[in-house]
């Protein structure tokens, strides 16, 4: 079976050459998938993708002509696939649905506590001999409210980490988990949520109801100084909404570790370039805005289970036999 990944980068290259079935032929592209460089999936049965990869129906619709019949998603977001198109087509589409929930929760927690006790200010001090305290108060998190929107695996992770702090924790999700408010925790509107919640992270898909669900109205509704944490998609959140708030001192805190057009600057090493991107340059002005270039997913333990799903999809859809995490 020969698999043709786009948007490859070294560490890719090296866990799927390390963790997956050794009777797939990779062939690694470094570049994102689209309209001009799919031909580079001619010859493959199936094309392995990740988030920033765009596969509308054009790009489908070509890699069905060159002999494609497996999309496998390296991910649990498939925003950026025209299912319906693939339905069409007859491409199979499965993805990568819990490679690691902790990985993305922990990372999230740790932007809370970055931007909370200023620990990458600390850093940058002490390395210059400066052990001033001053500009590096904090709050504990112990007894603040959080409110976290969506309880899927992420989430759920998120608010046991949180309940460990000792926060109380209010949830929004279509779905509730009896689990989590046997531990502690209180499923609420979104509208109770936004004017209670000291802090609010984000852990839901992206979709037509979700996006920019972060917006001017829902930021009003929050209570001054709030801190917003998002590692799910960068479209949950209208920026230009946000860089508002963070002029008017609605929003305290903000950490991003995804970002509405992060595709043109993600997982690409542009330190020697001039950033076009005003909005995404605005951003980096404020000192209340940590952000870093979606790697909450980033870990040994989840680079590992991404290999292993992939390889197994991908073999599932080979030998025609169901697999569980069909789009």
């Amino acid at each position: 079976m020969k698999v043709c990944v786009f948007s490859t980068q070294k560490y890719d290259e090296q866990a799927f050459k390390q963790w997956s079935d050794p009777s797939i032929d990779w062939i690694f592209l470094s570049q994102k998938l689209d309209l001009v460089s799919v031909h580079g999936a001619a010859g493959a049965d199936a094309v392995c993708v990740f988030v920033n990869d765009q596969l509308d129906a054009p790009v489908l619709q070509r890699l069905k002509e060159l002999g494609v019949r497996f999309i496998a998603l390296r991910c649990a977001g498939y925003n950026n696939v025209d299912i319906a198109a693939a339905t069409q087509l007859g491409l199979s589409v499965v993805r990568v649905p819990a490679y690691s929930p902790q990985a993305v929760a922990e990372h999230s927690v740790g932007l809370m506590l970055c931007l909370d006790r200023k620990f990458h200010k600390a850093y940058n001090r002490t390395r210059d001999n400066n052990f001033d305290l001053n500009g590096l108060l904090g709050f504990n998190l112990h007894g603040k409210t959080v409110g976290i929107i969506g309880t899927g695996r992420i989430g759920t992770a998120a608010v046991k980490i949180l309940l460990g702090f000792g926060c109380r924790v209010l949830c929004v999700d279509p779905v509730v988990n009896p689990q989590l408010i046997s531990m502690g925790a209180c499923y609420v509107s979104l509208d109770e949520l936004y004017p209670q919640a000291d802090i609010i992270s984000l852990y839901c898909p992206l979709t037509p109801d979700s996006r920019h669900l972060i917006n001017a109205q829902s930021l009003g509704k929050m209570k001054d100084g709030v801190m917003l944490i998002n590692t799910s998609r960068g479209a949950l959140v209208d920026t230009k909404a946000v860089i508002k708030a963070l002029k008017s001192a609605k929003i305290g805190y903000l950490g991003l570790d995804v970002y509405e057009q992060e595709a043109d600057l993600f997982f690409k090493d542009l330190s020697d370039q001039i950033i076009a991107d005003e909005v995404f340059q605005r951003l980096l002005t404020f000192p209340n805005v940590l952000i870093t270039g979606h790697q909450a997913f980033f870990t040994a333990e989840a680079m590992e289970q991404i290999s292993r799903i992939t390889s197994d999809n991908l073999l599932l859809l080979e030998r025609g036999e169901p697999c569980p995490n069909k789009v």
